[in-house]
């Protein structure tokens, strides 16, 4: 869940894309940064205060290929949001998907599912939004059958561990 202040720097940064209609670029260099700073080591250094300010800057200067993906990444650095950069990513998606009319959905079966049930799930998804899905498909061979499908922050847990689970819960209790 992001915070507000992640919210916050997600919405400024998806008005001024949209504002330039350079919406997708943006979501690339957020990417790119979120890739960057999630790594340990780096957020580490960009997030130690005994490293001179200069430092870490040069740092990312050297890191990212300059202009507006280094400034970004230096007001993160700045701001002490290094470690937000992965919900306000997450964040400015939800804001791109929404204004696309689009949403992201994860579905989790325990086999690979053919190309021909995936368009099914996306087809019946997308009726029941009335938004156009972008699928992404997981495999668990735990959940032992049927499926695990989320989107948005709803999550419907059709799978067969879940049903045994309950099978049990029912069970100990009589």
């Amino acid at each position: 869940m992001a915070t507000a202040a992640a919210k916050r720097y997600a919405k400024a940064i998806f008005e001024l894309a949209k504002d330039e209609g350079k919406v997708e670029e943006w979501g690339k260099r957020l990417a790119q940064v979120r890739d960057v700073m999630s790594d340990p080591e780096v957020a580490r250094v960009l997030t130690n205060p005994t490293i001179a300010s200069e430092q870490r800057m040069d740092l990312v200067s050297n890191l990212f290929d300059g202009g507006e993906t280094t400034n970004l990444a230096k007001l993160l650095i700045e701001s002490n949001r290094v470690h937000d950069v992965g919900a306000i990513e997450d964040e400015f998606q939800r804001l791109a998907d929404e204004a696309a009319g689009r949403v992201r959905a994860t579905v989790t079966t325990a086999v690979e599912l053919t190309a021909k049930d995936r368009d099914r799930v996306v087809e019946e998804l997308s009726k029941r939004l009335g938004k156009r899905v972008q699928l992404d498909v997981l495999v668990d061979p735990r959940i032992l059958g049927g499926l695990k499908l989320q989107y948005g922050d709803r999550l419907v847990d059709a799978s067969v561990a879940t049903r045994l689970q309950q099978l049990r819960r029912r069970l100990a209790a009589s």
